[in-house]
């Protein structure tokens, strides 16, 4: 075996490694948004963080890796489809990168689930599902890496701070305003009534599946063995960041009510998580820290705004994914380091406003592309399929009237 053979089949091992942790992070979506909602609705979510990865595989291989690394223009890719004649984005095999690049489309569309928990049709939703998963997602995908016009200003996301989570909290925000709240949860009065999740332990435990499999998502975007401080560095960012989120979203949250939230603090780490995907290669780990503490706050923020608008959002995946992936996007230019990599140093460090600017520009084009498409997508399902359960359902819970089962055997949940 030639040394050259050696490299390809250690950086295959790796970016393989790296899409099945990805991959796992399915399992941590799914008990985050199943804790954090009501019993009687937990089958239901699982269904969707289940059904999500299956409609991400196929969409993605029917049409969105062409769309995404096809060769083409600007906008999308033009070839390669059903996989045929398509080729790598990096020095592995096809179907290497096609996985790894599958287990990022399967979270972009997971994401959205939490945030229409508890009242959305399933069979909406499966659409939403496929079509995200197959054409919008790679759209996205193909601006910032698959040659398309935001790659050539010099757009930097390493890992997906906007093309995977500013994709989907955007899309999780307009379906939420669309399918409109929860019954219940604002009072005539306008106040908000509190609708508890049932099972925080599990909530715990899929954030720390998510915090072990982001190693996968952040680090494995590197793809390639070859350079193990750039690894090295991209980890310990990866774990700072998500630290510091999950430290000052308690912090904040116990300024706020006097209690530190265990929830918040949840999603705060998440948060520090989803800021640091874009800069994680291009920063140093004092800014990490700094990049997830900001995180953390925004996210408690971010969801106290909601409340008083009346968005009802019950795991906060807009807070986490939509909020924090713009932040994440928009510090690269603000703390990033041409001597890690970028184009031009960030704002705060000499580097004028030109890597700022072209953050800002492809992350503002991504959320006005992605809520003009999915407000769309959910408008028509909406008056086609139904967006919404009856209120009956809405009720008694989605688990037993759309799946005719309960998450825990021997009891309805009512109320």
């Amino acid at each position: 075996m030639s040394i050259e053979q050696l490299t390809v089949g250690l950086d295959t091992v790796w970016v393989l490694l790296a899409a099945f942790l990805v991959f796992f992070m399915q399992a941590g979506f799914g008990m985050v948004e199943a804790g954090f909602i009501r019993a009687k609705n937990t089958t239901n979510i699982l269904t969707k963080n289940f059904l999500d990865f299956c409609m991400a595989s196929i969409g993605f291989f029917l049409f969105g890796y062409a769309i995404m690394f096809g060769t083409g223009n600007g906008f999308m890719g033009l070839t390669g489809w059903f996989m045929k004649g398509a080729e790598s984005g990096a020095d592995v095999p096809v179907y290497a990168y096609w996985l790894f690049q599958a287990a990022f489309c399967g979270a972009a569309a997971t994401i959205v689930a939490g945030g229409m928990a508890e009242r959305m049709n399933f069979k909406a939703y499966l659409v939403y599902s496929f079509l995200i998963s197959a054409f919008v997602y790679p759209i996205v995908g193909h601006w910032g890496w698959g040659g398309g016009w935001l790659s050539g200003l010099g757009f930097a996301d390493f890992a997906g701070s906007a093309i995977v989570h500013t994709t989907g909290g955007v899309a999780a925000l307009v379906g939420t305003i669309v399918l409109k709240p929860r019954t219940g949860k604002y009072r005539p009065d306008g106040s908000v009534r509190m609708i508890a999740g049932h099972n925080i332990p599990l909530a715990s435990l899929g954030v720390f599946i998510l915090w072990f499999g982001w190693y996968g998502f952040n680090a494995g975007s590197t793809l390639s063995v070859g350079d193990g401080e750039a690894i090295s560095l991209v980890a310990m960012n990866t774990s700072l960041a998500a630290a510091a989120g999950g430290i000052l979203a308690m912090t904040t949250v116990w300024f706020k009510s006097g209690k530190p939230d265990l929830s918040m603090a949840l999603n705060g780490a998440l948060a520090g998580l989803v800021a640091i995907t874009a800069p994680c290669a291009f920063v140093s780990p004092g800014a990490a820290i700094l990049i997830g503490a900001v995180g953390g706050v925004l996210v408690v923020m971010v969801t106290l705004l909601l409340d008083k608008l009346h968005i009802d959002d019950p795991v906060g995946a807009f807070p986490v994914h939509g909020v924090n992936g713009i932040w994440g996007t928009l510090s690269v230019g603000l703390f990033g380091q041409k001597a890690l990599g970028l184009a031009n140093d960030g704002f705060l460090l000499g580097g004028g406003i030109s890597q700022l600017w072209v953050q800002f520009l492809g992350v503002a084009s991504i959320a006005l592309f992605v809520a003009f498409t999915m407000g769309l997508v959910f408008l028509i399902l909406d008056k086609t399929l139904g967006l919404r359960v009856s209120v009956e359902e809405e009720y008694r819970g989605l688990d037993i009237l759309e799946h005719g089962l309960e998450s825990y055997s021997g009891f309805q949940i009512i109320e």
